[in-house]
């Protein structure tokens, strides 16, 4: 076996377990948003359900609170959907719904929280920092331009040599001269 077909070999192994790794990931992932919602908590009406699943989707589950309550497999999570579905089912809007629990909860519960004066940094953050990484970029591209404008621009310094400067040069061009000249005689 050559060492050329040890690495075919190698190449062929990386590019199967990268694909293993990717497909087993991508099941997980679609495995636990499948979990979320229980068998139990579906309810009868179609129409109510997607209801729920929409109010759901809104909600941000405050044990992970990087998902919806309808992403979540958190217990808080199911007791919220749960009690999405009850005041549905009691014959509240869905905007009543999602009043009684950011009353319950705060508006951190909201995953989209309304435009106001307290959420006002929040919304614009996001902006104010892509703002300031282009007028930085823009800044730096700017500073590199004009130093490479002055390195371009700047004549060669052509001033002469004084007097002494020049008798140095003489003197350093003779020792070397004669280095060289004795380094080539001894070979």
């Amino acid at each position: 076996m050559t060492l050329q077909h040890i690495g075919k070999l190698a190449n062929r192994f990386a590019v199967g377990a990268r694909r293993s790794v990717l497909a087993s990931a991508g099941m997980l992932l679609l495995a636990t948003s499948a979990m979320a919602v229980q068998p139990d908590e579906i309810l009868a009406d179609p129409a109510l359900e997607a209801r729920a699943r929409a109010i759901s989707a809104e909600l941000r589950c405050l044990v992970c609170q990087n998902q919806s309550i309808d992403d979540s497999n958190a217990p808080l999570a199911r007791d919220l959907r749960v009690l999405v579905r009850e005041r549905l089912q009691t014959g509240e809007t869905d905007a009543q719904v999602l009043q009684f629990i950011e009353d319950r909860y705060g508006e951190f519960v909201l995953l989209r929280p309304p435009l106001n004066m307290s959420t006002l940094l929040l919304w614009l953050a996001p902006i104010l920092a892509l703002v300031l990484a282009v007028w930085t970029t823009a800044r730096a591209w700017r500073r590199r331009q004009d130093q490479i404008a002055v390195v371009d621009e700047a004549p060669a310094r052509q001033t002469p040599l004084t007097p002494d400067e020049e008798r140095k040069l003489q003197e350093l061009l003779k020792q070397q001269g004669g280095a060289s000249s004795t380094s080539t005689d001894q070979k």
